[in-house]
């Protein structure tokens, strides 16, 4: 009987090609994560522009009941998003306040202010801060 002539079948992958699919996984990898972690750091700040947001708004109730925000210090104490310290100070005789969102943790570097005028502020981001007043969690550019 004369032997086959037909070459052996082998199933699977050949070392280049199984290298070749790594390096492609590593190259995207390396382009997707840090977007990825930056987006979720992006995540963490609205909260704290929301409790910015509805603590001046109960400012602005009391110093329509009562006309003032407060005389030695802020009449209402804020409450602390995650990641986030906020804080209230008072000028003016009690006729203006400013409140900041100061970041710890993993928000640490980041740092939201608004007033009793309604000016919104990024007083610090690690990517820079708007040259125009605006809460931004982009860094340099204000978000619309």
């Amino acid at each position: 009987m004369m032997p086959s002539l037909r070459p052996a079948v082998t199933a699977g992958f050949t070392l280049i090609e199984l290298m070749i699919a790594l390096a492609v996984l590593a190259i995207l990898t390396a382009v997707a994560l840090p977007s990825y972690n930056s987006y979720i750091q992006r995540s963490k700040a609205p909260v704290a522009l929301d409790a910015l947001s509805a603590f001046a708004t109960r400012m602005e109730q009391r110093y329509q009941d009562v006309g003032s925000y407060g005389a030695d210090g802020c009449a209402l104490s804020p409450a602390n998003p995650a990641n986030f310290t906020l804080d209230c100070s008072i000028g003016d005789s009690g006729n203006s306040f400013e409140a900041t969102a100061t970041g710890s943790g993993a928000m640490e570097g980041y740092k939201y202010s608004i007033d009793s005028s309604g000016t919104r502020k990024t007083v610090e981001h690690p990517k820079g801060v708007p040259s125009s007043n605006c809460w931004s969690t982009k860094g340099s550019v204000c978000d619309s």
